[in-house]
């Protein structure tokens, strides 16, 4: 069986580096691994006018910045399929088969939604249907292309394993269809979502706490000078916590062994920075200027490429649309199994057809008879 990867994002706004840490950086490696015969790369707009409804000037505007975002940070359209999920309609025929096979029950419980629910402050009379029915839509999404992998973070197996249930489900009713997920869970603790930079857990364009990969340099260093330390660090002679203190969090996921031995010789790996920040003597300033440089040589080319492609938004709407074609030629197999295998296949099924014919023919047959022996 192909191996197949799925995975996206929903178009909010432009990428930060918690999406780069979190899966883009892992995307472009599982890409050029060659372990993998398909790669789908979603831009979920649908998914996105779920809590935008009111406002789809700004997916729409969207689109374009997290295409720019990912190729950028090295999404291959040779390699990898990157598509535009509303215009594959197959995904929404898949939504509403699978919605007979979920109860309300089942989609209340899922922890992910619950959260999603309480971020977005909706209450219970005002939780849009699209939204309360987000898992699965993500399972068509997922089984739509035959994905055997999921690349997502811990907060996302809830939806994983839903959608796993949707395929065993529809499997067992209607026969082996449906290809059952694997998810796909970040290597390290340095790959789990960044903290924003004022220390808030998470990172979001809403509280305005964000670094993006589009960022210019001076914007960079100033959002890295400003960042949320440890506020028992008054003087640089004070002991400090690095457990919790987003600046030593950033470097865990960005600086490598090879940056510390450059930029800061003086010290042999990370972790003896760490130790002399705990016991005193290592001001928040300088571990800033290292994280700064660190995040200069990581984001500098992504943003030297964006730019380059921001020079011809026609030819990447063209990257779009060529693999958009290949997805919806993918989804449109899957949906034509699924409809087999449901027997709704009205027009396509010759078998149907003849067994209907027989069928009249036979009670046609019968009442002949019927009407000879009177």
């Amino acid at each position: 069986m192909s191996k197949i990867i799925l995975t996206g994002d929903r178009p909010t706004g432009r990428l930060h580096i918690g999406h780069y840490v979190g899966s883009l950086r892992r995307r472009v490696e599982l890409q050029n691994s060659g372990t993998f015969d398909e790669i789908y790369i979603m831009i979920a707009d649908a998914q996105a006018l779920t809590d935008n409804m009111d406002n789809p000037d700004k997916v729409r505007s969207n689109i374009i910045e997290v295409a720019l975002d990912y190729l950028a940070c090295g999404l291959d359209p040779a390699k990898s399929n990157l598509l535009i999920q509303s215009m594959i309609p197959e995904l929404t025929e898949l939504t509403f088969y699978y919605m007979n096979l979920v109860t309300v029950a089942r989609l209340q419980r899922n922890p992910t939604v619950k959260t999603e629910i309480q971020m977005r402050k909706f209450e219970n009379n005002s939780i849009p249907v699209g939204f309360f029915n987000y898992p699965i839509s993500q399972a068509a999404d997922i089984t739509a292309f035959r994905a055997t992998t999921v690349p997502v973070g811990e907060d996302q197996e809830p939806m994983i394993e839903q959608t796993r249930e949707i395929v065993r489900k529809f499997n067992s009713v209607y026969g082996e269809t449906l290809v059952e997920p694997e998810i796909l869970l970040p290597e390290t603790a340095a790959a789990l979502r960044l903290p924003g930079t004022d220390g808030h857990a998470k990172m979001s364009k809403s509280l305005g706490n964000c670094i993006y990969l589009s960022d210019e340099a001076d914007v960079i260093k100033k959002k890295v000078m400003s960042m949320y330390t440890d506020p028992g660090h008054l003087r640089v002679e004070d002991p400090g916590k690095v457990e919790g203190n987003t600046v030593f969090t950033y470097l865990d996921a960005f600086a490598t062994q090879e940056q510390i031995e450059r930029l800061a010789p003086e010290y042999a790996n990370l972790e003896e920075i760490k130790d002399h920040y705990r016991r005193g003597g290592l001001g928040d300033v300088k571990v800033k200027k290292l994280l700064n440089n660190v995040l200069q040589e990581t984001l500098e080319p992504i943003r030297l490429r964006r730019h380059e492609y921001e020079k011809d938004i026609a030819a990447v709407y063209d990257v779009l649309k060529k693999g958009t074609e290949v997805a919806e030629a993918k989804a449109a197999e899957t949906l034509h199994d699924v409809r087999e295998a449901m027997k709704i296949n009205y027009f396509d099924s010759k078998e149907l057809v003849v067994e209907q014919q027989k069928f009249f023919d036979q009670a046609a047959a019968e009442r002949a008879q019927k009407n000879r022996r009177r």
